[in-house]
């Protein structure tokens, strides 16, 4: 009872995660003073200069963001990946141990949940100051999902693979 409790509970805490986090100015979340301050920055231009590329119709490269700039934006990217896949793997963990629904039935719905909260964060982003919604986020947070959805399966796939072997 209470790990079917605790599994219904995660998908509600990373939402509000998610939620805490889309509340915040800008301003709150910028990270370069705090780089600039800890870590070696010039040792990390080598790294970022030849990544370039175009985001929200802009270009996205360490001469327009600065070092500081170009790792904050990688960090950010990065957490919205990180927080949907275990947005879509706890909706998962949930499901499986709330309902009696098919693997395929409990993977397509914490997906589909997924993607709406991701449009939904990116609704309450626009009515955050100095945050601006983009649909290009929703994307790359639906792919969070789809890599915890690959991941899911692939787990999936090897327990039935050792569960045919072992008999």
């Amino acid at each position: 009872m209470l790990k079917r409790i605790f599994f219904a509970l995660l998908p509600i805490g990373v939402m509000g995660l998610i939620f805490f986090f889309s509340s915040q100015p800008y301003e709150q979340q910028d990270l370069r003073p705090t780089m600039k301050i800890y870590i070696p920055l010039d040792l990390l231009k080598p790294l970022l200069e030849p990544i370039e590329f175009t985001y929200h119709g802009e270009t996205v490269n360490v001469e327009n963001r600065g070092v500081a700039g170009m790792l904050d934006f990688l960090i950010r990217k990065a957490a919205h990946l990180t927080v949907f896949f275990l947005l879509m793997a706890s909706m998962f963990l949930a499901l499986v141990y709330n309902t009696t629904w098919s693997f395929a039935r409990v993977l397509t719905v914490s997906y589909i949940g997924t993607v709406l909260y991701a449009c939904f964060d990116e609704y309450h982003q626009s009515l955050t100051p100095n945050r601006t919604p983009y649909a290009g986020d929703v994307v790359l947070d639906s792919f969070g999902g789809v890599i915890a959805l690959l991941f899911i399966g692939f787990v999936y796939w090897r327990k039935k693979k050792r569960q045919q072997h072992a008999t």
